[in-house]
């Protein structure tokens, strides 16, 4: 057996440390988030975490982790006979990133189907982490289809299974535990808000604590089995207070007038999920059991908005995350200053059990802790964005692949050589070609068919030159850029720029999901010189020729149609757009022109390079920034 990196030998991390044992106190918080650079203790803490849980009873053999108080009906250990529970750790189940559905909900067991002729569910990943852990490195990184049926379980605190034939719902109140770096994409704020204590940590800046760290690590190395025995007092001494905070969670008080704090907290920072202020009351509770306080107190509140609030807060692009702390003490001055209202407040039962699905019911449906009205803009249509099946298509949130690698299983079709075997059709259609002597052959085979969803490559190509309204073009260039970059990593899409002027085209920002890098590539493009259009078109194929094939592409142009610069020396700069386009056009691009000219008389140029492009042409009397990121998501059918 492999062994993990002690957790009381961790330096420093306080912070992470304090959150992952208030997981530990009480698993309805829901979890922790762990955001971070590389190389900063992440994953070795939260593993460390699994040596410290207590034990829980279970019946060997039962894949379901059925509690042995209130057994599964439809487990075959546990219904056989009356379950002998024994004493085992507590769950730790990796998740992978590459996971299929199958292999965490869970599927038919063919290998009994066929040996006893019956069906029968095959646990999966979920069921192994009931009343435990289940651990995903990298969290930001996994696919939406897995995210999605996170999202389903932590909501319910049940798996339900309904897929082969089979009809299942099992138990699942698992504690989520993610890790992420931020510089590889944002978490969709759905599962976001799951995660009950977030902690942004970082590498030790300090030269001494980074010399223990190594000197701790190299230990470790050298010599597993020691270095485990020299940190075990300390990791016994950290588990033993792990129990008694258990044992006393239920015992542990809150005072009314706290509860009243937490919910000013949560107003004064603008958090609007109410599942922030559940999740702060039992992390507050939590933390004073596990410092063996019978009564909660401010500090406890306080220190718990630090973990529960920050990733909750609604904050603007390019805002620091995390909670103002000066703040944060004011208002716990002020409230400690507070004489206790005489009007008598209504009453809590601090020993009262949540229910998982209460703590669900403040949503107002998937997304709902913000709603945004904005008025849709003028002749707005719809825009068939590249359809046709890439090769390897990958999941995405606007538009639908067909054929994708992963994503949901929506029906099997006859394939003798399936690079995905869709097992259960293939049985099924050996069995009614000859139920009386079974035998599987080639033609039986059934490939799955699977509808992922495609994300797309938007790609704005902006006259910058000294037309008119250049600047005003440019403004609202980078906020529509922001705008959609603000839910790139959800919709797994990217957004690039090129700007125009003078003699040439330059990709201005490389396609991209990231707000940080999209930001300073616009913090300043200059304006003014002359109309390379033709130089622009071509510069475009260049970049949707280099694009990934999972990406849908769109091509956004935003010109007065004016062209004074060819390609070419001595060419016609104008024959030479048109030229590119119709190029661009038998590339099979979805375009979309928008036309920015102004002015009384106009040359009406535009319209013919959209003819040319076959794109939709539509004349933009308003321009900002969001107007502009509207036109293009319903262009994009969202």
């Amino acid at each position: 057996m492999k062994l993990v990196y002690p957790f009381a030998a961790i330096v420093g991390q306080p912070q992470l440390k304090q959150a992952l044992l208030l997981c530990a106190v009480d698993p309805t918080l829901g979890g922790v988030l762990i955001r971070g650079d590389k190389g900063s203790a992440k994953s070795t803490a939260a593993r460390g975490l699994a040596e410290l849980l207590p034990h829980i009873a279970r019946t060997a053999g039962c894949g379901f982790n059925c509690d042995p108080a209130s057994p599964l009906a439809e487990c075959p250990v546990c219904s056989a006979k009356p379950p002998a529970a024994q004493d085992a750790p507590a769950p730790f189940v990796n998740l992978p990133l590459g996971a299929t559905e199958d292999r965490v909900l869970g599927s038919l067991d063919f290998e009994a189907a066929l040996q006893k002729g019956r069906q029968t569910f095959k646990p999966g990943l979920l069921a192994r982490a009931h009343r435990g852990i289940l651990y995903i490195d990298e969290v930001n990184l996994l696919a939406d289809h897995l995210v999605d049926v996170l999202l389903d379980v932590a909501a319910m605190g049940s798996n339900t299974v309904e897929r082969e034939g089979l009809s299942l719902t099992h138990p699942a109140r698992i504690s989520l535990i993610g890790t992420m770096n931020q510089e590889e994409g944002n978490l969709r704020p759905q599962l976001l808000d799951r995660f009950g204590l977030m902690v942004d940590v970082s590498a030790p800046q300090q030269p001494t604590e980074r010399s223990e760290v190594v000197r701790r690590r190299l230990a470790f190395e050298a010599d597993p089995a020691g270095f485990a025995r020299r940190w075990q007092p300390d990791g016994d001494a950290l588990r033993a207070g792990l129990a008694h905070a258990r044992a006393h969670l239920e015992a542990t008080q809150m005072p009314d007038s706290l509860l009243s704090f937490i919910s000013e907290l949560c107003c004064e920072f603008e958090v609007a999920s109410l599942r922030a202020d559940i999740v702060l009351y039992k992390a507050a509770r939590a933390q004073a059991a596990l410092a063996g306080r019978a009564q909660v107190t401010a500090l406890d509140v306080r220190d718990a908005a630090l973990l529960v609030l920050p990733h909750r807060r609604r904050h603007k692009p390019f805002e620091q995350t995390g909670l103002d702390q000066e703040k944060l003490e004011q208002l716990l001055q002020r409230h400690q200053e507070t004489p206790p209202s005489a009007e008598p407040a209504p009453q809590h039962d601090a020993d009262e059990p949540q229910d998982p699905q209460q703590d669900a019911e403040p949503d107002q449906g998937e997304g709902g802790d913000t709603m945004i009205a904005a008025a849709a803009p003028a002749q707005v249509g719809q825009l068939q964005v590249d359809s046709q099946p890439r090769t390897n298509a990958a999941s995405g949130r606007r538009s639908q692949a067909q054929h994708s690698a992963t994503g949901r299983y929506v029906r099997a079709v006859p394939d003798e050589a399936p690079d995905q075997l869709a097992l259960d059709a293939t049985l099924r259609h050996a069995l009614m070609r000859n139920p009386e002597a079974f035998s599987v052959t080639r033609a039986d085979l059934h490939r799955k068919e699977r509808v992922g969803q495609q994300g797309n490559l938007i790609l704005l190509v902006v006259d910058a030159s000294g037309s008119m309204a250049a600047a005003q073009r440019m403004a609202a260039v980078k906020g529509c850029v922001l705008g959609l970059l603000s839910d790139a990593y959800q919709r797994r899409d990217q957004v690039g720029v090129i700007a125009f002027r003078g003699n040439e085209a330059q990709l201005v920002l490389a396609p991209t999901r990231q707000v940080e890098q999209a930001h300073a590539a616009l913090e300043s493009l200059p304006t003014g010189g002359r109309t390379p259009l033709p130089h622009a078109l071509a510069l475009a194929g260049e970049v949707l020729a280099r694009s990934p094939e999972q990406l849908a592409p769109l091509l956004v142009i935003l010109s007065d149609g004016r062209a004074n610069v060819a390609l070419t020396a001595g060419q016609d700069p104008w024959r030479e757009a048109l030229a590119t386009a119709r190029q661009l056009a038998e590339a099979g691009h979805a375009a979309l022109v928008l036309d920015t000219e102004t002015g009384f008389v106009r040359l009406g140029q535009t319209k013919q390079l959209a003819q040319a492009l076959s794109a939709e042409y539509l004349p933009l009397d308003q321009l900002t920034g969001e107007y502009l990121s509207l036109t293009i998501r319903e262009r994009l059918g969202r």
